[in-house]
C-alpha cells in the first residue's frame, strides 16, 4: 500500500512540474512575441475620461507615464497596453498638479513599482496633490524637478527635451497652467509634443524663444481642446501630422470647443479623440508613424 501511494504521489508531482514547465514556456513565448512586436517606440494616449494620461514604451522596454488622469481608470487602461507580468514603470511625469492629471498617479504609485517621478515644481494646496506628495515620500520614490534645457534619455535613440517651465523660474509661485512641464519626445526622425494644459500665454512664450524647435509630427492638444489653448500662431509653428485630444465624452466643460476643432480642420490636421476612439496607439520606427486605431 505504501508503494502504491508513493507512485501516486510521484505521478501528481510530475504532473505539477509538467504544468509549471508548460506555463514557463508559454510566458517565454509570449514575451518573445511581445518583444518582437515592439520594433520601435509605442505611444499610447490613454482613454482616462476628462483628463490626460500618455504611456510611452521605448524600443528597449523603458516605460514612461505622463500624467494619470482623474481616477483609477488609468489602471485598467495600463493593463491593456502592458503585459500582465509587468508591475513596474520606470518614470512617472506630472505635467502640473491639477487633479485631472495627477489623481490617477496616486493609484499607479499604489499598484506599480516606480523608478522615479518628474515634476515642474508647481505646488497646490489640494488634498489630491498633498496625498500624492506624501505617497512619493512614503514609497521613497526619487523625485526630480526639471525645467527647459533638461533631457530625459530613454535609450535606443528615444529621448525627451523639456521645453517648459523656463529655466530658473520659481514655479512654486506660478499658476498650474503657467508652471507646467511641456515635453517633446524624439525617436529617430519622428517627434511628439506633450503640452499638458498649456495655454496661449506659454504657447506665445515658446514661439518667442524656440519657434524652430516646435515642429512635431504629433501634437497633444493643450487643455483638452479648450479655446484658451492651441492658437493659430502656435499651431502654425508646430505643423503636426496628427492632433490628439484627450477628453471625456459629454464632459461638462464643453471640451473640445468647436473653435479649436474648426481651427484644426482649417489647418487640415487629422484629429484623434479619446472620447471617440478610446485609447489611441501610435507606433513609430523612427521614420514612419502608424496609428493603430
Amino acid at each position: 500500500m505504501d508503494g502504491l501511494s508513493s507512485k501516486i504521489s510521484l505521478k501528481k508531482n510530475y504532473r505539477y512540474y509538467f504544468l509549471v514547465l508548460l506555463f514557463a514556456v508559454a510566458v517565454l513565448v509570449w514575451y518573445a512575441v511581445f518583444c518582437e512586436s515592439r520594433a520601435g517606440a509605442e505611444i499610447y494616449f490613454l482613454d482616462v475620461g476628462q483628463g490626460d494620461a500618455a504611456f510611452i514604451e521605448a524600443s528597449n522596454g523603458n516605460q514612461v507615464l505622463i500624467d494619470g488622469g482623474p481616477d483609477r481608470k488609468v489602471l485598467s487602461e495600463l493593463s491593456k497596453v502592458m503585459p500582465f507580468y509587468d508591475h513596474s514603470i520606470d518614470v512617472l511625469i506630472e505635467s502640473h498638479p491639477d487633479a485631472d492629471h495627477i489623481a490617477g498617479l496616486i493609484e499607479v504609485l499604489k499598484n506599480y513599482k516606480v523608478g522615479a517621478i518628474i515634476e515642474p515644481g508647481t505646488v497646490s494646496d489640494s488634498s489630491v496633490y498633498v496625498e500624492l506628495e506624501n505617497l512619493i515620500k512614503e514609497k521613497r520614490v526619487k523625485k526630480f524637478i526639471l525645467s527647459s534645457g533638461a533631457k530625459i534619455d530613454l535609450g535606443n535613440g528615444a529621448y525627451f527635451d523639456v521645453l517648459l517651465p523656463p529655466a530658473g523660474a520659481d514655479t512654486s509661485k506660478m499658476s498650474s497652467h503657467d508652471g507646467i512641464l511641456v515635453l517633446k519626445l524624439y525617436y529617430g526622425n519622428n517627434s511628439f509634443l506633450f503640452t499638458g494644459d498649456m495655454e496661449n500665454k506659454m504657447e506665445n512664450y515658446l514661439v518667442s524663444t524656440d519657434s524652430a524647435g516646435l515642429k512635431s509630427d504629433v501634437l497633444k492638444i493643450g487643455h483638452h481642446g479648450s479655446k484658451t489653448s492651441t492658437s493659430e500662431l502656435f499651431l502654425g509653428w508646430v505643423q503636426p501630422q496628427y492632433a490628439v485630444i484627450s477628453v471625456g465624452k459629454d464632459n461638462k466643460y464643453g471640451h473640445p470647443t468647436q473653435e479649436i476643432l474648426d481651427r484644426l480642420v482649417q489647418f487640415k490636421i487629422p484629429i484623434l479623440r479619446t472620447d471617440e476612439k478610446g485609447t489611441i496607439e501610435i507606433k513609430t520606427d523612427g521614420e514612419n508613424l502608424k496609428v493603430a486605431n
